[in-house]
């Protein structure tokens, strides 16, 4: 097969790499070895991604003596092989499928994987970022827990959907279909009470004073088919609760370690401790793998994407963590929400002309270069205030910064008001 690096001439960086094509159930190796004379060798076989299997590649890879293994991110199916391998060679890249694709029509295992060991021996690919041990385990627990909360939002849903079935208008009067006052009401209609009169009167606190607008929503049909769904989504919002509850638990105990961190996320507008965690489980707590905040937005998918063509750049974001991209978002609405905040005056002016779903965008753009910058320095996060804009542009602090650097170089100014005309 054709060598890649040697058609368009880019000059070979590792003189010895391994390439794995990866599957479920098998693993392709394909070792690349420039000799002293110049001449390659290329080496292939195929192993079984068993414990067993992953141990008896290692050890192929290992007496060939390569220092590069690249390995394609291809589902979850990669994490065995990359776990496995870790720490037993100078550099082990996992790859984006889509970087490395094969020429049409010249494509098997084989072949993927020599094509994989060429471009990685070439610099032709970039590694992706994959997190330490710890970071990956907290990362695990954090994207469970919320798959917890959006299972639970589904089922407070169902709980109203069969609500209005058995015109029950309970939210018409609650503000939310599932606090305490609207469990007594449900838990009390499955229990056969049909009287809306009784049903009102067991609500508590603010809901006190509207008693009479609940007896009239509370009058419906509701039936014993209602009874059964609603004690079933009870049941299961209970459950989900011990398991949020659990999960929260566990990792607040796993990032005891990285106590100091968290304060930092924090500290910023609008972050909540369950998304701090968050964050912190996808991105660490070691910036240096990004040289840039604007490196790690990108990374995100919370940056300007760069694809131009024919002159034309078309609008949109680059692909990236989806997990974090969405926590993010959920941030810099709250944060966007929150008055006299930086964040909230940065969302107003893009919004009136970008409308309110690339303002949230920027907003999570700016909360995670914030970020970077907070755990880079170890400093907490000052909001600037809502009227940052209007201050940028105020002529005597602009004079007072140019004096400032012309001092820097070297030179005395002094500055004179004018004479009114």
């Amino acid at each position: 097969m054709a060598r890649m690096g040697e058609e368009v001439g880019v000059k070979q960086q590792a003189d010895r790499v391994a390439g794995l094509d990866v599957h479920r159930d098998s693993v392709v190796a394909a070792t690349r070895i420039n000799e002293p004379g110049g001449e390659v060798t290329v080496t292939k076989k195929r192993f079984p991604t068993t414990r067993r299997g992953i141990g008896e590649l290692a050890v192929f890879l290992t007496e060939a003596g390569v220092t590069r293994v690249a390995l394609e991110a291809t589902g979850v199916y990669w994490k065995g092989v990359y776990y496995g391998l870790e720490g037993l060679f100078d550099e082990l890249w996992l790859c984006n499928a889509q970087h490395v694709k094969n020429v049409a029509g010249r494509k098997t295992d084989l072949s993927d994987a020599e094509w994989l060991a060429d471009v990685a021996a070439h610099g032709m690919v970039r590694p992706s970022f994959v997190p330490p041990p710890e970071i990956r385990e907290l990362r695990e627990l954090t994207r469970y827990r919320k798959t917890q909360v959006d299972a639970r939002a589904r089922e407070i849903q169902r709980l109203e959907k069969t609500l209005q079935d058995a015109g029950i208008k309970l939210t018409s009067v609650a503000s939310v279909v599932w606090g305490v006052s609207s469990r007594k009401i449900v838990e009390a209609l499955i229990g056969g009470e049909a009287n809306p009169v009784v049903l009102a009167s067991l609500v508590l606190g603010r809901m006190r004073p509207k008693i009479a607008q609940l007896e009239e929503a509370l009058d419906g049909r509701f039936g014993a088919h209602h009874g059964i769904v609603c004690r079933q989504v009870i049941e299961h919002i209970d459950f989900l609760d011990g398991s949020i509850a659990a999960l929260t638990e566990e990792i607040a105990a796993r990032l005891l370690p990285f106590e100091a961190a968290l304060s930092l996320v924090c500290s910023i507008t609008a972050m909540g401790e369950g998304a701090a965690q968050a964050i912190i489980a996808e991105i660490g707590v070691d910036m240096s793998r990004f040289p840039t905040a604007g490196h790690r937005c990108a990374w995100a998918g919370v940056a300007p994407a760069s694809h131009e063509s024919a002159g034309k750049r078309p609008a949109g974001t680059r692909h990236g963590s989806t997990w974090l991209r969405r926590v993010l978002i959920e941030v810099a609405r709250a944060a966007s929400r929150t008055r006299g905040s930086y964040f909230s005056a940065q969302y107003a002016r893009i919004a009136r002309r970008r409308g309110p779903n690339k303002a949230a965008v920027a907003v999570a753009n700016s909360i995670l270069a914030v970020i970077w910058y907070a755990l880079t320095n170890g400093c907490f996060y000052e909001d600037p205030g809502a009227d940052y804009f209007e201050r940028r542009h105020d002529p005597v602090l602009e004079a007072k910064r140019l004096q400032a650097r012309i001092e820097a170089l070297g030179f005395v100014v002094t500055m004179t008001p004018m004479a009114a005309a």
